[in-house]
Formats: C-alpha cells, structure tokens, sequence
C-alpha cells in the first residue's frame, strides 16, 4: 500500500474500523473508504457491486458488521449470523470481481473450539465444539475463514485472515448491552461514578481469562500483515498474556478512580474458561505487540475523556 491507495475499511463503526480509519486519515493516506461513514450496507449486494465497480477498492480490511459481547452474542444471534455471513459474501466477491490486489479478514478467537488446549494454535480450528453463547456469531466468522481460503485456491484472489485478540482502545463501545467485556466494565465505571454509586454488578464468576490487544498495536499487525504475508494459513495476532476477568475489573475499577464494591453475579454466563492466542506463527513473521495491558488501559481511560 501507498498514501495514493484506494482503501475500503467494512466494519459497523466499532473499534477496529474507527482505529483504521484514524491511522489511515491522521497518516496522509487520501483514498479511503469506511462502510459506517458511507452508510454503505454490505448485505445489500447491488450497494456493493455499485461501489466497488466505480471506486475500484485495492486494498480492504474487512471487519465484522455486526459483534458484541455474552449478552448481545446471547440476544442477536440470528442477526449475527445473518449480517456477517451476508455482508462477508458480497464483500469477497465483489473485491475479487472488481479486482482488488488484497483484503485482509478478521475472524475472532471465539472461532476455537470451547475446550481447544492453550494457548490456541492455529491448527485446532475446526477441531471440536464451539461455546454455546457465541456459537452463531462464530460459525458466521469460521464461513468467512474458509471463504477467503476459497477464493485462494480457486482464483488466486490474496485475501488473508487475521485473528485477533479483543481489541480495546478508545474507540470502544461501553454500553454493557452491546459491548465487550473491556468496554463494558469502562462504561459501567464511568457511570457508578457519574452517579455516585457505590457498587457495580459485573456478569459471570470472574474466573474466566481473556486476552486483550490495543488499538494501536491492532493498527500495526495488520498493515504488517497487508504489507508482508500472503499465505493461506490463518494467523492470530495478540498481546501474548492474558488475565482473568477479576484481575480486568480491578484494573480498570482503579484506574477510572472507582472506589466502590464490585460484584460478581455468578447466575449470569461466564462463556468459554479461556481464550489465550498461540502467536508462534505471528512472532516468526517478525511481529510483536508494543502495548501492555495496563498502559493500554490507561491510554484508553485518558482517550475517552476527551471524546
């Protein structure tokens, strides 16, 4: 890629289009599309066909269209799994038809089994049954691996996958309806204190580890993968460590300056004990993460007061 690209970025305004749109808009590149800032709906296939035939796309980061946390997963799953399988297909097809040089997708690390051993390598994908609460979403993002290694061996079409650890930063989303874990302890924080509440409920035991990867580093895998890998073995990119949701919520309960009790409702569901990513193949590329957890929390803490 060059600053003169053309570059399509398909998300639904979540963190990571927002954290390619700012590298891409604050970095001098001048051609790049956002689905969310278009209003372009990807399932809509004609929309589709029309924009790229005109705009000739070269490069795309194709997100997910529609994602959340246990709750969401839990409440939408038929639209999960619709949204994502649709806008995947005509995305693919149309940056292959239309000539595209390369897409990069993303797939999630709820795409590995539910007892998959840790951390998870690559090749225990399809190798066991998924996690209930995520089950829809995850079989919507599996379809979209196995359709970019489709159109790989069938045309020759470069279209990569990544998958990511969740990725955080100040973009996130923070309503606890709708967000992911990270997201959703920030906002229930910001909102014991805006209140003056003194406790704060957060779903499931705290037992349950998972691993986070900021926004920034996020950005620089993926241009890393863009620029220098062209396999068709998928690839996970993360922060290599991870911690448990109880050591999450204390972390982040102290640096928001949140003084009260939190409180684990153990009615509610944990989802899978833990999702820690193998990054071996990552790291043998040459990549690395740069972000700790806790500086990356802080960051996100101080971006998001100024929103």
């Amino acid at each position: 890629m060059n600053k003169d690209s053309k570059i399509l970025i398909v998300g639904h305004n979540d963190i990571i289009e927002q954290s390619l749109l700012h590298y891409f808009k604050h970095n001098g590149y001048g051609k790049v599309f956002s689905s969310s800032a278009m209003a372009l709906n990807p399932t809509i296939q004609t929309s589709v066909y029309q924009f790229f035939q005109q705009e000739r796309p070269e490069y795309v980061f194709l997100g997910s269209t529609r994602s959340g946390g246990i709750k969401a997963n839990q409440e939408n799953p038929g639209e999960f799994f619709y949204h994502n399988c649709e806008s995947q297909n005509n995305i693919v097809y149309a940056a292959h038809k239309f000539g595209a040089r390369k897409l990069l997708y993303y797939a999630s690390s709820c795409v590995y089994p539910k007892d998959c051993p840790q951390p998870m390598k690559e090749e225990s994908l399809w190798t066991g049954p998924l996690e209930e609460t995520s089950e829809a979403y995850a079989v919507a993002k599996l379809a979209g691996i196995k359709l970019c290694q489709s159109y790989k061996k069938q045309y020759g079409f470069n279209a990569i996958v990544m998958i990511p650890a969740t990725v955080y930063g100040p973009g996130s989303e923070t309503d606890p309806a709708t967000a992911h874990v990270m997201g959703a302890l920030i906002g229930k924080f910001s909102e014991a204190i805006k209140n003056r509440q003194n406790e704060v409920v957060i779903w499931g035991s705290g037992a349950p580890r998972r691993e986070f990867l900021f926004a920034d580093d996020f950005v620089d895998a993926s241009l890393f993968l863009m620029d220098r890998y062209d396999g068709a073995d998928v690839v996970n990119a993360g922060s290599g460590t991870d911690v448990s949701i109880k050591e999450l919520t204390d972390m982040v309960a102290r640096f928001s300056g949140f003084q009260g009790e939190c409180i684990f409702d153990k009615t509610k569901p944990d989802g899978v004990a833990r999702k820690l990513l193998d990054h071996a193949r990552m790291t043998k590329l040459g990549w690395k993460p740069r972000v700790g957890l806790e500086e990356g929390i802080k960051k996100t803490l101080d971006g998001m007061k100024g929103l």
